[in-house]
């Protein structure tokens, strides 16, 4: 089996990722989701847009990538969240 070739481009690395993080929040906020769940919703909605959207042509790339959206989302909150409870403490 060979491997899909998959191109990282400005969609991949500028705004599917802040697109995962924003939906994710927002279903958070209005559906009151326990914060358990919220990195298996992350993923899923990458999941959702690699998939259906930006690699809808190709289905391992848009696993692959659909991966890559979710758990850079929820890295990138959890440092975003890191970083400012450790501001606000040394501010204190």
């Amino acid at each position: 089996m060979d491997f899909p070739l998959i191109h990282t481009n400005f969609w991949d690395a500028i705004i599917a990722v802040p697109v995962v993080m924003t939906v994710t929040q927002l279903l958070k906020v209005f559906f009151k989701v326990p914060k358990i769940y919220i990195p298996t919703i992350a993923l899923a909605v990458g999941l959702i847009i690699s998939v259906f959207i930006s690699h809808r042509h190709n289905l391992v790339a848009g696993l692959f990538m659909g991966w890559f959206y979710g758990y850079a989302a929820i890295g990138s909150y959890a440092s975003l969240k890191t970083t400012i409870i450790t501001y606000r403490k040394k501010k204190n």
